[in-house]
């Protein structure tokens, strides 16, 4: 018998893990559906782009035709392997705008505001700047500045600058506004996933049972109605183990709320529909789904400084004997963060990533020559999907509905086009003339607002935040599946802990947040101090 099973060793699953195993007489279990992390390219931080559609550590979900964009299916990579998809992203270390949690707590997360889980955040943190006001400098997750630069994102920055923008050295600083460098989760030039940073310093504590290869069932409950283990498979055998205390899922915004489902807990019509008995009617279980729909502008660049053709062998050597040179880049090297003329608040509402090569279908879709490509992505979409079962089998990948584009008002629609606007006015920009070549999309006769909303609905794709769909609320709040203590509503010894808590999609990358929530979960689990009153 465990006191805790953790359910997934993604990026919160790991911290979980780590922090409740601290006291040796607790005795944990964590369960991951994929294999360790052993491929060198998850190490590796340019690595990143070899492990795109590499089955071996990816769930490769994809969506239902989205109507929103002309009925295509979108493909979203979600980690399956130890660290989860903090094993295989982009590594961009972005809190989000301190006001996104401020509001978090005012939709009824109680205790989430900013000032609360800025000590979390500094925790988990290893800046290699060192410890500040706002940043951790001892933290197990690694975070530091680039070691390469390609010459193309100095280009970048300036040319963000000559339009108009600010520069800022700190996108997690006092302000979230600006143009520069990212940050990114990596430590002595190799990928810090949570996976090496949470979980490889603790594997010898003897109170800690990882198993990789493990698919969880269902949550299995006493006779009172309270969560007492985890059914699972391994190896082509069906286990079962018990929690004394809780058990915790930590699967993510898709595997979550498929788990809680198999296990009776979600929309009794939905669960009927599958002939699974229901425990606890909660319809916000799979609802609320929220994702950051990203568009790619991108050019034909003149000269061969792009990462489009490289030497592989030169690379793999700089990176292995010395830790330098490209192999160390997340690719994603600058970006940005601006407020539109559509801003609603005084938070920026468009996110930038600027790749120094040609970036078509997530990388899959290799063109001829050089090129250079700028992600741009609404960050506060009102659009709203859902997920549901396939099947009651665990086996059959839930059902995606992201519901892109979807927003009855059309403003989603609105700020992708202002997306493909202010990414081309940064191109046009003198800093990129020495480089520029023909615009390879939008394309020079996509001109008028038609044409750019029908390029969007063609060319638009996840840039891989999903969240939400477990969301935490206020006792009165119908739709929430959590309380503030991230408890399942109806049940008793089961948490969520991980992205589908979020209430509201945070204004960034979302890994370091999942990791923050991991941590402040750890304190009220162990009733360590965690205040959880309103501000």
């Amino acid at each position: 018998m465990y006191d805790y099973i953790i359910v997934g060793a993604g990026s919160a699953g790991c911290v979980l893990a780590n922090r409740l195993s601290e006291d040796p007489a607790t005795r944990v279990l964590l369960l991951e559906a994929g294999p360790s992390d052993w491929n060198p390219f998850v190490h590796m931080p340019a690595g990143l782009a070899r492990l795109v559609g590499n089955k071996g550590v990816n769930w490769d979900y994809n969506t239902a035709p989205e109507p929103g964009l002309l009925g295509r299916r979108l493909w979203w990579p979600r980690g399956r392997v130890l660290g989860g998809s903090s094993s295989i992203n982009a590594m961009c270390y972005i809190r989000g705008n301190k006001a996104d949690y401020d509001e978090w707590d005012e939709l009824g997360a109680s205790g989430w505001y900013w000032d609360n889980v800025l000590p979390y955040f500094k925790r988990s943190e290893g800046n290699s700047r060192g410890a500040s006001r706002l940043h951790g400098g001892d933290g197990p997750l690694g975070v530091s500045d680039p070691r390469y630069q390609n010459p193309l994102s100095t280009v970048f920055v300036e040319a963000a600058h000559q339009a108009g923008w600010a520069l800022t050295d700190d996108f997690n600083g006092a302000w979230q506004d600006g143009f520069g460098w990212y940050q990114t989760t990596t430590r002595g030039g190799s990928r810090s996933s949570a996976a090496e940073a949470y979980l490889k310093p603790i594997r010898s504590r003897r109170n800690l049972k990882v198993l990789t290869g493990a698919v969880a069932s269902c949550v299995t409950f006493d006779d009172a109605g309270r969560a007492n283990g985890v059914s699972f498979s391994r190896h082509g055998k069906a286990f079962n183990e018990v929690a004394a205390r809780e058990v915790l899922l930590c699967g993510g915004a898709l595997n979550s709320p498929q788990l809680l489902m198999l296990s009776g807990i979600g929309p009794a019509d939905e669960l009927a529909r599958h002939g699974i008995a229901v425990r606890a009617d909660l319809p916000g279980v799979g609802a609320n789904l929220q994702d950051h729909l990203d568009i790619c502008t991108m050019q034909r660049c003149t000269q061969a400084v792009t990462y489009d053709k490289t030497n592989d062998l030169s690379i793999a050597l700089q990176y292995y004997l010395l830790k330098q040179g490209p192999g160390t880049s997340n690719i994603a090297e600058t970006g940005g963060f601006v407020r539109s003329d559509m801003a609603e608040d005084a938070r920026p509402d468009i996110q930038f990533h600027f790749v120094p090569a040609q970036l078509d279908d997530h990388g899959r879709n290799q063109l001829p020559g050089y090129g250079y490509t700028l992600h741009a992505c609404y960050l506060r979409p009102r659009s709203r999907g859902r997920l549901r079962l396939a099947s009651a089998n665990p086996a059959d990948k839930v059902q995606i509905e992201a519901g892109y584009l979807s927003d009855s008002e059309g403003h989603d629609r609105r700020m992708m086009l202002e997306c493909v606007k202010l990414s081309r006015r940064i191109f046009a920009q003198n800093a990129f003339a020495p480089f520029r070549g023909e615009e390879l999309f939008p394309g020079v006769e996509v001109q008028d607002a038609a044409d750019i909303d029908a390029f969007v609905r063609r060319k638009a794709e996840s840039i891989y935040h999903p969240v939400g769909t477990c969301r935490m609320g206020a006792d009165d709040d119908a739709g929430a599946v959590l309380d503030p203590q991230l408890r399942v509503r109806g049940v008793s010894g089961l948490r969520v802990v991980d992205a589908s808590v979020m209430p509201r999609l945070v204004g960034g990358n979302t890994n370091a947040p999942t990791m923050m929530i991991a941590e402040r979960a750890a304190d009220l689990i162990r009733g360590v101090t965690a205040k959880n009153q309103p501000r």
